[in-house]
């Protein structure tokens, strides 16, 4: 990460509240095409969240702790503030001396921008504002909300912009907060009404909506130079598992969270 950081553009993809098992058998039966055509081996990583809800996620991964390999051991991360006593950072981790990611990669000369979805990046408020006001750029819509039924398809048209607006020579970090998997994504599966409400199944739909769209996202960010992408959930969700429903909570469908990083070549 030390030779990617200052020479390629960066992208954080955060699908909010996408489950592990869902992504696993979508791309399975094939129906996630733009993705899997994208993902190492077409198959996702099963990782552990950093936290159980938005907020803290998020957090702790502008800190550099990005979802967690799901198997015992120590495991070298991309990304770290330096830190005493770290038994996670090594020779091939980007370390920096800011408090977060996003702060330490302005500082490497990185143009750094926020992609909003969901209400904690709405900056509508006091909380809203916290994450988005770490970057120098910061965009939120109500079209990109959770109750928006074409939130991704706004969000990667914002993204465009951006990447259509910024100096050739100007290095990138994006970050897009993709809002469609989370509560109300009813209205992603043709013929569902609000009365029937969110299912395993319309999850699974709002999964295949942003499908139809992240090729336009992707195809953006490798248009000026190459660029490293991390792709990943912040955390699952229940759906009657157990008597839950809902996420912040400890649940192994909210824990376990589908992950993948990996590099979109340039088509300039």
């Amino acid at each position: 990460m030390n030779e990617v950081v200052g020479r390629d553009d960066l992208l954080l993809l955060t699908l909010d509240t996408l489950r592990y098992d869902v992504a696993v058998r979508l791309a399975a039966e094939g129906r996630l095409p733009n993705l899997t055509a994208e993902l190492p081996g077409g198959t996702w990583e099963k990782r552990h969240a950093p936290g159980s809800f938005t907020y803290a996620s998020h957090q702790a991964m502008f800190a550099g702790f990005l979802p967690t390999p799901a198997a015992p051991g120590q495991h070298p991360r991309l990304f770290a503030g330096r830190f005493a006593g770290s038994e996670t950072t090594a020779g091939r981790t980007f370390v920096f001396d800011s408090p977060d990611l996003v702060s330490a990669l302005a500082e490497h000369g990185y143009r750094t921008v926020c992609i909003g979805g969901v209400g904690f990046f709405n900056k509508q408020g006091a909380l809203g504002s916290v994450l988005p006001g770490l970057f120098q750029e910061s965009h939120w819509e109500p079209e990109f909300s959770v109750a928006s039924p074409t939130s991704f398809e706004s969000q990667v048209a914002r993204a465009e912009r951006v990447v259509a607006e910024l100096p050739a020579e100007r290095r990138l970090f994006l970050f897009l907060n993709a809002s469609a998997l989370h509560q109300p994504n009813w209205f992603h599966l043709p013929g569902a009404t609000r009365e029937t409400g969110d299912s395993l199944v319309t999850h699974a739909a709002a999964l295949e909506y942003i499908d139809r769209h992240v090729g336009r996202l992707f195809a953006a960010m490798r248009s000026r130079r190459r660029c490293f992408a991390v792709v990943c959930s912040d955390h699952g969700t229940t759906y009657g598992e157990d008597g839950y429903t809902g996420h912040r909570l400890g649940h192994e469908a909210v824990w376990t969270v589908p992950y993948s990083h990996f590099f979109l070549e340039s088509s300039a």
